[in-house]
């Protein structure tokens, strides 16, 4: 996600935050509308799939989601009353946790309701990792489906990992998965992909899909032309990025992606404790 396109959703969350007591809050008709769920009816689902994550999290639901009413206008100058919600920001980060994360206001809802002290560069970060994440099980999914692939047409796990190191070299311009690890400082125990860049990782993804989509396609058969398919198709990608004045293997390593996760379960434990609670104002109405 852009930086710009970041202090735009910033900004659009900033603005509509309340402050009652000291405790943040958001009403959910305005955060429906930021999410862009065009019916409160499917928003109201959402937000029920929420409560119940709160709740199976030992976290009292009274003292995130309040239900309130409101006055909205209506045509030709009526009003009429509809039901809302006070959300706490951990309210709103449980109802971003159930949205759907392909959905790019979602995906920053989730970093931007994390995040304690709404610093741009903490919610950059965070989601930075979700999208480092994402890329690395993407990678996952699509080696998982290559080895599927090859053990039907006679490669066994032995020689799955010669193909996957044959496209290693491919695409860090001959280093192999060995040279790459050394050159990275990671552990001979350790997945190459953990320590690699959010770039390099969507790298060896695209090669490996387009490796399975061949293998289908051309109905390949045994280790030998399985290889080649994978080796051509790194060496196309690697190609792609040299055009771009791109070196994988010249890219710095990140942070091990386990130590990130690790550090972000706990500061996701956190995110109810830091968001304080809000009273019962069903009758008292709530402050700016």
């Amino acid at each position: 996600m852009e930086k710009r396109t970041i202090e735009t959703y910033k900004k659009k969350f900033d603005d509509i935050r309340h402050e009652t007591d000291g405790v943040d809050y958001w009403y959910a008709r305005e955060i429906m509308e930021l999410l862009e769920y065009a019916k409160w009816q499917n928003f109201e689902k959402i937000v029920a799939k929420a409560k119940i994550s709160c709740e199976n999290n030992g976290i009292e639901v009274d003292d995130h989601f309040v239900e309130v009413s409101k006055m909205i206008e209506i045509g030709k100058g009526g009003c009429r009353e509809v039901g809302d919600y006070m959300l706490t920001r951990y309210a709103c980060y449980l109802i971003a946790e159930n949205g759907d994360p392909r959905k790019e206001q979602i995906a920053f809802a989730q970093s931007y309701f994390a995040v304690q002290t709404r610093k741009q560069e903490l919610i950059e970060e965070r989601i930075a990792y979700m999208e480092r994440a994402e890329a690395r099980e993407k990678l996952k999914e699509s080696e998982k489906r290559l080895s599927q692939n090859i053990y039907e047409r006679g490669v066994d796990d032995v020689g799955f990992g010669r193909i996957r190191s044959k496209g290693d070299q491919a695409l860090f311009g001959g280093y192999t998965t060995r040279d790459m690890k050394e050159r990275l400082g990671v552990g001979d125990n350790r997945p190459l992909a953990d320590f690699l860049p959010t770039l390099t990782i969507a790298a060896k993804n695209l090669a490996t899909e387009m490796t399975n989509y061949n293998v289908e396609q051309k109905d390949l058969y045994g280790e030998e032309s399985i290889t080649v398919e994978h080796i051509d198709n790194n060496t196309s990608v690697r190609k792609m990025l040299g055009e771009r004045g791109i070196k994988p293997e010249n890219l710095p390593p990140s942070e091990d992606i386990k130590k990130l996760e690790r550090r972000v379960k706990r500061e996701d434990k956190k995110i109810a404790e830091q968001a304080g609670k809000l009273d019962d104002k069903k009758d008292k109405g709530g402050t700016d």
